[in-house]
């Protein structure tokens, strides 16, 4: 089951939604921006929110009215097999409300979390309170054959029908289950001793023990991905996929926190500092080498400034034999630069360009050629890495040089925190850039010179590039 998360409205609940983080240590709190300030996350709708998680069967735990959850999710459900545990908390712990998920676990959540908040679970799954263990979803490493069989089998249990088991399992032992030798129902357990026995019918449930999946070193993944800006509403289905199927992950620990939530138990996590990219890179292939599933976690996307290149570097550089069988791929994320766009308009609607303002791996005259020549062909222009503790004048530098090609009243985009708790989106003119505007997090728009500032009614502004470019007479 995925880690689960818990959503809260107002900073008054997060007493309670802490409590249930001692019981369930992989859960995340999600926050309302405007009502809380000590979340691990935020979120800006409540109903887009807990209904992206729902459509992707992440656990719910909202502290709140029960009724909301049941609306905000009631256009969502279509299929109770695949319905992810939903629950409703009173905001000071007094009830625990499973809603949904019955089968998949919701009721064993709802007693865990119970138990650290000391209240009863309001558990009304007939089955489960009279037998003290859920038919239709077994524990992990159990699979339930025939669960079309399973509504009639459960009716004739609670009917009064008593049931045979043949195998073993504990959870089942341990149960309230009426067993009898003698009874007309049976439940049967396969592993690969006893191979098949009773046919699988609406008198015998059959479950079948997992085996525990076996490593090949020839078999070795390393999946590059980039999780986008920040919001979980921007991290693509390909890139969630692919971290919750990982054994291993790899990354700056910034952004393995930005991911937590969705990490299982099982799943290492090897975190390093923000400026060894190629060794990094160099763990990841070799964790991948000894046959793991291993994911390098980039922020944005992966192949714009960040690990993708970094990887390939590495396997150019040093090709060591043990990497060729790697399957390797690349899974691409929404950028920054991208991001900022969509908060404010369209400002990169006609050509435009990336440049990097840190001189770290090249250097700074590289850096303002590129800026004047993309000013002088009229680029729009993302800056990534504007300021930083160490670099405190490129900006100021680049500035004047836009300002040799461009009108001081050409509109900037200061885009800060993207997706992240503390966002800020600040719309300026060129001549109004400070270095005080920008830090490491900072990814700012310039507009070309077609780029325009628009108002939608009295107070909504809008930033946008033309698709179409008509020259001035002085450019012709």
């Amino acid at each position: 089951m995925k880690a689960p998360v818990i959503v809260v409205l107002t900073e008054s609940s997060i007493t309670t939604a802490r409590q249930i983080q001692t019981a369930l240590q992989s859960a995340v709190v999600y926050g309302l921006s405007d009502r809380t300030q000590s979340a691990d996350f935020t979120y800006t709708n409540f109903g887009d929110t807990v209904r992206d998680f729902f459509q992707t069967g992440t656990p719910i735990i909202g502290i709140c009215a029960a009724g909301i959850l049941i609306r905000t999710v009631a256009p969502l459900l279509k299929n109770k097999w695949q319905e992810p545990p939903l629950l409703a908390i009173a905001e000071d712990g007094s009830a625990v409300v499973p809603l949904l998920g019955g089968l998949q676990g919701v009721n064993d959540l709802a007693r865990q979390i119970a138990s650290v908040l000391q209240v009863a679970p309001a558990i009304t799954t007939t089955g489960d309170i009279r037998f003290k263990t859920t038919l239709l979803s077994p524990p992990i490493g159990y699979q339930l054959v025939n669960p079309d069989d399973a509504k009639k089998f459960i009716a004739d249990l609670l009917a009064g029908e008593k049931v045979k088991l043949i195998g073993q399992a504990d959870w089942l032992n341990n149960s309230n289950l009426p067993f009898s030798s003698e009874a007309k129902l049976t439940i049967q357990i396969e592993d690969q001793n006893t191979g098949e026995g009773a046919k699988p019918s609406p008198d015998c449930l059959v479950y079948r023990l997992e085996e525990s999946q076996q490593t090949d070193p020839k078999t070795g993944k390393l999946a590059i991905i980039g999780t986008g800006p920040g919001s979980v509403h921007w991290m693509s289905p390909e890139v969630r996929d692919t971290l919750e199927q990982a054994t291993d992950w790899v990354g700056y620990k910034t952004y393995l926190n930005l991911v937590e939530f969705l990490r299982k138990p099982e799943i290492v996590r090897h975190e390093s500092d923000n400026r060894v990219e190629l060794d990094r890179a160099e763990m990841a292939l070799d964790l991948a080498a000894q046959g793991r599933s291993v994911v390098l976690v980039s922020s944005g996307d992966p192949g714009i400034y960040a690990m993708a290149s970094a990887v390939f570097e590495v396997l150019e550089q040093k090709a060591k034999p043990e990497w060729e069988a790697i399957a390797l791929r690349v899974c691409p994320g929404i950028s920054a630069m991208q991001g900022a766009a969509a908060r404010v308009g369209a400002p990169l609607g006609h050509d435009f360009c990336v440049i990097s303002l840190s001189d770290i791996l090249k250097s700074w005259d590289v850096i303002a050629q590129r800026i004047e020549w993309a000013a002088q062909a009229d680029f729009a222009i993302a800056f990534y890495n504007p300021v930083s503790k160490e670099r405190t004048w490129q900006l100021e530098k680049a500035k004047e040089i836009l300002l040799q090609w461009r009108s001081p009243q050409t509109p900037v985009v200061l885009a800060r925190n993207l997706g992240r708790k503390g966002e800020t989106i600040t719309v300026k003119y060129l001549e109004q850039l400070t270095l005080e505007d920008a830090d490491m997090r900072t990814v700012i728009l310039i507009g070309s010179s077609k780029t325009r500032i628009i108002h939608q009614g009295k107070t909504k502004q809008w930033v946008y590039t033309p698709r179409h470019y008509i020259a001035s007479p002085n450019e012709t």
